[in-house]
């Protein structure tokens, strides 16, 4: 599991209170039901507005993954390919039908499975590659959603402040009232520019991220079953997948794996 995005967000919450104190100022003032009722509900209900009713039940998912995302490793992608070319060699390609029975990748499975029913490299490729599309536009679709809930959220805040402000200027007979009005008007601009740039554009931020991750896990799955395919030896298709990794990965791959080989 990744905790990086609600440890992030936990931060950034503690930093503006902790900024609010040491400014002389009272956190409880964030603590404004209208405003957060306003920012929140407008901000869901007008990105709502722009998807459709059977895209939800992907945005729930992606708000889990980008909250505890568990990505696939790269890494671990490479030990299967490097290991599932070792059986290949010694017993031959079909040998690895029992193999990846242990694998819960099912993206990895069914790479090998094409490659052991003597799918055409060129066929498996196209097979794949399209899944990895259909892939990206869903995640693209659930990252642009948080987007656009950050692009909006400061808008609804500033109409909240506008309302907030209509409502003082109708009571300027009551002086003793004005400042606790326009500070509560106020507090729906400070909660539409926080819950963008504290929740939704993060959240975004990382699901685009978890999208790149997950793309080139599978390019390498690609790239190892179509040389298992061809006869690849195995040290030659680890050093081929090792090429998908920053130089500081790679090192820390290979080290990872003398361990392993000598223990």
């Amino acid at each position: 599991m990744d905790f990086a995005t609600p440890i992030g967000i936990v931060v950034a919450l503690i930093a503006i209170l902790v900024s609010m104190v040491l400014d002389r100022g009272n956190p409880a003032s964030l603590i404004a039901p209208p405003a957060i009722l306003l920012v929140l509900g407008g901000t869901i209900g007008v990105s709502l507005a722009g998807v459709r009713l059977k895209d939800l039940g992907n945005l729930v998912g992606a708000l889990k993954s980008a909250i505890l995302a568990k990505v696939s490793s790269p890494d671990q992608s490479i030990a299967d390919m490097v290991r599932f070319a070792d059986i290949a060699r010694k017993e031959g390609v079909l040998a690895l039908e029992n193999a990846v029975r242990s694998v819960d990748d099912p993206f990895l499975k069914k790479a090998v499975q094409l490659a052991v029913d003597g799918v055409e490299s060129e066929r498996i490729r196209d097979l794949l590659e399209a899944e990895i599309e259909a892939m990206e536009a869903r995640h693209k679709a659930s990252a642009r959603f948080f987007k656009s809930m950050g692009g909006y959220a400061p808008t609804i805040g500033i109409l909240g402040t506008v309302i907030g402000l209509i409502h003082v200027l109708a009571n300027l007979s009551s002086p003793n009232t004005l400042g606790p009005a326009i500070s509560s008007a106020f507090s729906a601009t400070l909660w539409g520019v926080m819950s963008a740039n504290v929740f939704w554009l993060p959240i975004e931020t990382k699901l685009t991220r978890i999208s790149e991750l997950e793309v080139q896990t599978r390019s390498i799955i690609i790239s190892g079953v179509l040389a298992i395919q061809s006869g690849s030896s195995p040290r030659a298709l680890e050093e081929q997948l090792l090429s998908y990794l920053a130089p500081r990965e790679r090192a820390a791959s290979q080290t990872t794996r003398t361990k392993k080989q000598a223990a």
